[in-house]
């Protein structure tokens, strides 16, 4: 299967990272499943819907390689994917009143070796949004090292390290299956890379076997977590760098808007065959940039790399964030993008 091939997308391509904002009645249709109140079919119908509101949403915006938006999946990781595993069970939370933060997140303990006997559902996220659009797809997947980190090893695995090395195989399992099945574009989703920087090289060692024999292309998304909108971690890639260049990845994935541009320089360092997908919209900010804005901070970026190693993404994705603002957001992203685009090429198309 041919990985996806940039150059016959315009230049500075635009994305997202994966997940897209909810509409209102699909919070009121999962609560209602949660009651009991709603049947398989009734279930699959509203996720079909949501995926289908996403994709709409990314194409009237003009995003070039669009995602699912993540609509089946309830949570970023815990909900979505540990759902799938059979040998863990849930924990109550640490916190249960006051302001929601990362102690009221799920947590779970590891009670027998961890299987995925059905997979982890990307298949089945695949099979239907390749259905619903012409454009080239992203498929987002959480990375083995942030799948370990709400799971607490018990007495079967010694340390977080060992069951994220167990997690590897699952999730390498899922990629081969969505290569096979046409996918050609993933991006693995690490950010507790970012969270726990002190020995990038056993993330080197975990990244690179956990897309071994996954022809695609492969991208690397790092942050500093998005949970209720707030970061988990101190906001800095640099302890990263450059040991964090030699996964098997093509591109990297990386916020800088809400970071005021911070660290930006970092982009002058990435080899001539990697990608920067620049994070260059807010989304714990619900001040909606300007196309004008957009289009300053692609500027910072190509100070330090050529515009064909430059795509366009938001911070993160905008499952956090109200949809009225995210399709704001999405379309002065591609607006500044044009812009620029205009500039470098004299067509705003590229």
């Amino acid at each position: 299967m041919a990985r996806l091939d940039l150059g016959a997308l315009p230049l500075l391509p635009t994305s997202v990272i994966g997940s897209h904002a909810w509409p209102a009645w699909l919070h009121l249709a999962l609560a209602a499943a949660e009651r009991g109140e709603c049947g398989p079919d009734d279930i699959r119908e509203t996720l079909d819907d949501a995926v289908d509101l996403a994709v709409r949403d990314q194409e009237e915006a003009g995003v070039d390689i669009v995602s699912d938006g993540e609509m089946r999946r309830a949570g970023f990781f815990t909900a979505a994917f540990y759902g799938f595993l059979t040998g863990i069970e849930a924990l109550p939370a640490r916190r249960k009143i006051g302001v929601v933060a990362h102690d009221q997140r799920e947590s779970y303990r590891v009670i027998a070796p961890i299987e995925a006997p059905r997979g982890l559902g990307l298949l089945d996220e695949w099979r239907y949004v390749r259905t619903r659009t012409p454009k080239p797809i992203k498929m987002p997947c959480a990375g083995p090292f942030t799948l370990a980190g709400r799971l607490q090893g018990g007495a079967v695995y010694p340390d977080r390290l060992e069951t994220a090395r167990v997690l590897v195989t699952i999730v390498n399992r899922e990629l081969r299956a969505l290569v096979a099945n046409g996918a050609t574009f993933i991006q693995i989703d690490e950010p507790s890379y970012a969270v726990h920087s002190d020995d990038p090289r056993a993330f080197v060692d975990l990244f690179n076997a956990t897309v071994e024999g996954v022809d695609a292309r492969i991208g690397l998304h790092l942050c500093f977590g998005n949970y209720v909108g707030r970061p988990v971690a101190r906001r800095t890639f640099r302890p990263l760098f450059p040991a964090i260049f030699a996964v098997h990845a093509h591109e990297f994935a990386l916020e800088f808007a809400n970071r005021e541009m911070a660290e930006i320089e970092l982009a002058a360092g990435f080899p001539r065959d990697r990608t920067l997908a620049a994070g260059l919209v807010d989304v714990k900010n619900y001040h909606v940039e300007s196309s004008v804005e957009i289009a300053e901070r692609i500027r910072a970026v190509l100070r330090h790399l050529r515009p064909d190693q430059v795509a366009i993404v938001p911070d993160c994705g905008f499952s956090q964030t109200a949809r009225w603002a995210a399709r704001r957001k999405l379309a002065a992203m591609v607006e500044g993008t044009r812009i620029v685009r205009q500039e470098l090429t004299g067509s705003p198309s590229g």
